[in-house]
């Protein structure tokens, strides 16, 4: 049993948000194993259908079973009416019951009349395995090639990679059919299946929405639209562009990281392919996997900072900025290299000058730290943790 980073907060209701196959069902039932709960599981056709035609008949199950402590419903997005029903439960005083819902879609939720429980839920979100919940048994090489879902990562055997590379291809399709058009989110699954391929190749560079519409045959508009679709339904998060006021002019474009490497990859159609070390392709894939853990650790560390790229118009770029209240501006540099030429930080020095109080760092494969001026040179996973202390 991995145990998870997440360690949700069960003194109220909770919301427990996440991508399909992330192992939210798992992590509840292992956090109330030994409470007294009910599990409704919405992506079950038939209890899908029964709360969809009577959402009251889960108030007449939490009042038939007094000494329930905890409700757990799957996939809150299929039933958002249900959320009315849970919220007065939880205004009722004299009811004790509590609720665990999972989603892993908050867009219809965002237009529901409770409004996410009018706060009175805690709002948690839960991503692929990082490599800290891994341990030992995490391999650099297999999540920048297959992610780090934990299906992925419990799939063995003498045909394992290709029951990984198959299995990443019918997640994708899973998403398209269940996530998007079963929810009527689109209105043309066509060109949306065709944004989703273009923008995983397009993934953490930064969005041409115009280019992107021309190779679908759609608008800039709908672009836009497909894009805060996928933040939505969790596939995926804008990293927008750093707004500052020192003397070079920036691009102000954001960039879109999908969630897990493996699924961006099937969504490319690249999945067959190993990563090599030394290409363009294992550096872009090293840099994704670096910026989404940080993420990923940053939720779960219930931190409060914001998350910005800085590129100027003649190229010069700081992979990641992070802005961490009352500490200094953390201007991050990522390289896949195990070896670190000290001259190419020469760009991310002048920019940690430009502001006054930041701190920059390099996080790679290399084992040395080493620290120039006020870069601090690190292994990642040290890197990572100085980034979000």
């Amino acid at each position: 049993m991995i145990h998870r980073q997440l360690k949700p907060l069960i003194s109220e209701s909770l919301f427990l948000f996440g991508p399909r196959g992330t192992g939210k069902t798992t992590l509840l039932k292992e956090l109330f194993k030994t409470t007294n709960h009910q599990i409704i599981d919405l992506l079950g056709a038939e209890e899908e259908e029964r709360f969809s035609a009577d959402p009251d008949l889960l108030e007449r199950t939490v009042k038939s079973n007094p000494d329930l402590e905890w409700v757990i419903i799957d996939e809150i997005q299929k039933i958002p009416k249900i959320l009315d029903v849970v919220h007065r439960i939880i205004e009722n005083k004299s009811s004790k019951v509590k609720f665990a819902l999972t989603g892993s879609s908050a867009r219809k939720l965002k237009k529901g009349a409770s409004n996410l429980l009018a706060g009175r839920a805690l709002i948690n979100k839960l991503y692929p395995f990082t490599y800290l919940e891994l341990g030992e048994n995490f391999n650099l090489e297999f999540a920048l090639r297959f992610g780090m879902l934990p299906k992925i990562t419990n799939i063995t055997g003498n045909d394992a990679a290709l029951t990984r590379t198959e299995f990443l291809k019918s997640y994708a399709r899973t998403y398209l059919k269940e996530e998007i058009w079963a929810e009527h989110i689109v209105k043309e699954l066509d060109p949306f299946r065709k944004f989703l391929e273009v923008a995983a190749q397009m993934n953490s560079e930064i969005i041409n929405y115009t280019k992107i519409a021309k190779q679908i045959n759609s608008t800039s508009h709908s672009v836009k639209s497909y894009f805060e679709i996928l933040e939505d339904t969790l596939i995926g998060t804008l990293l927008e562009s750093y707004h500052t006021s020192i003397r070079k002019r920036i691009v102000s474009a954001p960039k879109f990281y999908f969630f897990d490497l493996g699924v961006k990859r099937a969504l490319s159609r690249t999945i067959s392919l190993e990563v090599v070390e030394g290409t363009y392709d294992y550096g872009k894939s090293f840099e994704h996997f670096i910026i989404t853990q940080i993420m990923a650790l940053h939720d779960y560390m219930r931190k409060d900072y914001a998350f910005a790229y800085l590129k100027t118009k003649d190229g010069a770029e700081v992979d990641l900025i992070v802005e961490r209240p009352g500490m200094p501006l953390a201007l991050i540099e990522i390289k896949s290299t195990n070896r670190i030429d000290t001259g190419e930080l020469n760009t991310l020095k002048n920019f940690v000058k430009d502001f006054k109080n930041a701190q920059g760092f390099c996080l790679s494969r290399d084992p040395i730290r080493q620290k120039i001026d006020k870069v601090e040179i690190l292994p990642w996973q040290d890197g990572i943790k100085e980034v979000l202390c």
